[in-house]
Parts: C-alpha cells; sequence; structure tokens
C-alpha cells in the first residue's frame, strides 16, 4: 500500500505571531521576535537572550482540570493543534466517529519536574506536590493532554529527538498514513521557553552573546554568528490521507512526498557533513526529485559556527549549482528547537501560499561556506511549488522533508 498523504490544516503559536496571519505577516516582512530576558540574567545565564511568547489564555477554552495538567509547552501545542483542526474542518463529532491519531515532538518539560522537586526538598511531603504534576512532567505530556482533550482515537506517542523531534513526527506521521495504518494524524512539535528549560544550553556556552541588540543576535550562515538563540511555543500540522481528505471535502494545504532520516554516529553533539547529507539524498530519492526541482530549502541553520558550516556544506554537496534558494527562519525566531521541525514546515507553507521566500535576516557577510549557497537576504517574491525543510538534533539525530503544492 503506498497512499498520498496530505496536509488539510495548520496551526501555529510562536515568537512571530499567535496565529498563521500574524506569523505570515511576520516572515513576509522578516520582523525578530527575540528579546533579552533580565530574569536570565538574574539566574546565572551567560546569554539573556531568548525568544518571547506571550502565554496564551485557556480560561473559556477549557475546564480547570484540563488546564493544570498542561505544561507551559503543552498550552503552546493546544493553541496550534486547535487552530489547525479548525482549518480542517474537524470538529468532535467527526472526531467521535474516525479514528484519528496524534504524534508530537517534546524533548523536555523542565520546569514541572524542578518546580515539583523544590516541593519534595522544601516541605518534605509528596502529597503537597499534587495530582496534576505526573502528568505535566512526563515527556509524553503533549500527546497524552491533547489526546485526551480532543478525545482522539488513533496512535498516540511522543517523539523525542532533540531538535529534530517536530520534523521526525511529521515525518513518522507520513509513513503511518503512506502505509494505510492510519488516516489522518495530528502532527508536530512544542518547546518551552521558562529559565529552566534551556539553562543546560546556555552551560554549553552554546548561546549567542550579541546581547546589545537581539533582534540581530540571530546570524544563521553570516560570519560573526557565535551561537543561537533559545525560543518555543507550539506548531501543529494535520496529516491525513488524500482519500480521506477527498471524502470528506477538505481543502488541501500541500502533499508530504519525501522523508529522509539518519543518524551521524559519531560524536553526540559535534555536527557532521555525511549524516545530513545522507538524510537529503533519502529525502530526494524517497521524493523521486532532482536537485532543480526544489524552490526553496529552509535550513536548519541555527546561528552557531560549527552548526551552519557543517549543513552548508552538506547543502552544496547535494544541490551543487542548482542555486536553490535557501534561507533560515531562525534568524527571525531563534531556535525553537523540539518545534523546529514542525514550525518551518508551517512557515514553509505560508511562504508557498502566499508566493514569497521570507529572508535570512542579519546574513551580511558570508563564510567561506555559505558563500556557495543562495542565501535570502529580503523577502523575494517567488512560486514555490516544492520546499525542502531540514532538522538536525543533539545525537547525530537528522530529519528531512519535502512538501509540494497540491495538484490532482
Amino acid at each position: 500500500m503506498n497512499k498520498r498523504v496530505v496536509i488539510t490544516g495548520m496551526g501555529i503559536y510562536s515568537c512571530i505571531g499567535k496565529n498563521p496571519d500574524e506569523v505570515r505577516d511576520s516572515l513576509y516582512v522578516g520582523r525578530s521576535g527575540i528579546i533579552l530576558d533580565p530574569v536570565r540574567k538574574e539566574m546565572g545565564y551567560r546569554s539573556g537572550l531568548t525568544g518571547f511568547v506571550e502565554k496564551p489564555v485557556l480560561k473559556g477554552l477549557l475546564d480547570r482540570r484540563a488546564r493544570i495538567m498542561l505544561p507551559e509547552q503543552g498550552e503552546y501545542a493546544y493553541m496550534a493543534t486547535l487552530q489547525a483542526l479548525e482549518q480542517a474542518g474537524i470538529d468532535e463529532g467527526y472526531i467521535n466517529e474516525h479514528e484519528i491519531g496524534i504524534l508530537y515532538g517534546n524533548d523536555s518539560s523542565a520546569k514541572p519536574v524542578i518546580d515539583a522537586t523544590d516541593i519534595m526538598r522544601e516541605k518534605k511531603d509528596n502529597m503537597l506536590i499534587g495530582s496534576a504534576s505526573v502528568f505535566q512532567t512526563l515527556n509524553s505530556t503533549i500527546t497524552m493532554n491533547l489526546s485526551t482533550i480532543f478525545k482522539l482515537k488513533g496512535i498516540n506517542f511522543t517523539i523525542s529527538a532533540a531538535c529534530a523531534s517536530g520534523s521526525h513526527a511529521i515525518g513518522l506521521g507520513y509513513h503511518f498514513i503512506k502505509t494505510g495504518l492510519q488516516d489522518c494524524i495530528v502532527t508536530g512539535g512544542a518547546q518551552e521557553i521558562n529559565v529552566y528549560s534551556m539553562a543546560t544550553f546556555d552551560a554549553l556556552s552554546a548561546f549567542s552573546v550579541h546581547e546589545s541588540e537581539p533582534q540581530k543576535a540571530s546570524r544563521p550562515f553570516d560570519r560573526s554568528r557565535d551561537g543561537l538563540i533559545p525560543s518555543g511555543g507550539g506548531a501543529t500540522v494535520i496529516l491525513e490521507s488524500l482519500e480521506s481528505a477527498t471524502k470528506r471535502g477538505a481543502t488541501i494545504l500541500g502533499e508530504v512526498i519525501g522523508y529522509g532520516f539518519s543518524s551521524n554516529g559519531e560524536h553526540i553533539s559535534n555536527p557532521t557533513v555525511s549524516g545530513p547529507v545522507r538524510s537529503l539524498q533519502m529525502a530526494m530519492k524517497d521524493a523521486r526529485l532532482n536537485a532543480g526541482d526544489i524552490d526553496y530549502i529552509n535550513a536548519h541553520a541555527t546561528s552557531t559556527p560549527a552548526g551552519d558550516a557543517s549543513e552548508a556544506r552538506a547543502l552544496y554537496s547535494v544541490y551543487g549549482d542548482a542555486n536553490v534558494p535557501v534561507s533560515s527562519t531562525k534568524s527571525m525566531t531563534g531556535h525553537e528547537c523540539w518545534m523546529a521541525g514542525a514550525s518551518e514546515v508551517v512557515y514553509s507553507l505560508l511562504m508557498m501560499h502566499n508566493g514569497f521566500i521570507a529572508p535570512n535576516i542579519n546574513f551580511e557577510h558570508p563564510d567561506e561556506d555559505s558563500v556557495k549557497l543562495n542565501i535570502i537576504k529580503t523577502t523575494t517574491e517567488k512560486d514555490i511549488n516544492v520546499f525542502l525543510s531540514n532538522s538536525f538534533g543533539f545525537g547525530g539525530t537528522n530529519s528531512s522533508l519535502i512538501v509540494r503544492k497540491w495538484s490532482k
């Protein structure tokens, strides 16, 4: 069985907008969502830079019991999923009568764990932790909460793959539907942005220290880049078999036609070129495309010296002189980590549907690797028929997704 897999809904709640319309506008003008957070400096962070995501108001949307079960990133994921299901035209009645699954990327739940630990140490009475804590602390917190809230009855588990989590969630959803095991799956990724969530990354000196100009601190592919900026939010993509979408008359936003994956199999944090190359080649083979068939690449590029250089070499190795336009939306959002692979598919879909490529802002001076790529520095009007999105993570996990504009 080899079913076609289409996208029928998308939702986004991020530092550059709380819905697809707001995000589309930010992408078009190259608006950054990065700030300097004084609380992080008080907490001992080397860098106080972060993407800022407004806390959603859930009162009136969810009852109290559901609200206290959700950690921060679960709130973002809920908002994104609400938007995506609405766009897909999937309501409670349809969910009750059909088997819909959920595969979501998440790789931490730091604040609930620390809050519970603080109570244990200070009070010496575990009953004071509260009954909702366990459902916030588990890594599967998003899938267990959203599957319950939306009453989903299909596949249900969390993908934990560092900064490739959201991308792998979409890729695995694609395979489950392609092989006929499911007809419709809620996929995506979410990331918390509280002060506890990224302290361990800061301990690696992984963050940019360009604190004087926060909106210019994320500089993917630029030779002056000095580290990533942590960020977060939630992004949801509804995947569906073509048969299912057609039967219910859904509007189709795009078709997933390729998914590649690989493991570097080397250092736990140092990037390689060969691992991403294999992921890219697998995605291209799956999609049955040549280098010149790709209209746009949303790069993983996080603004780290080693990571961006390795990806630039990998992209040039696979796409050579095809001159494919490349940009990294992380120049605006910072690195949305577990969410990034899903959010960047949403960002690229918004570009595809509105006929433009968002700029790689703050790219002023290429280095010896990025100079070989066609990096888009300013908003460019362009018809995008096929885009590719890259996501790489600690432990050497790589994911590449290819999406095509819908045509019958």
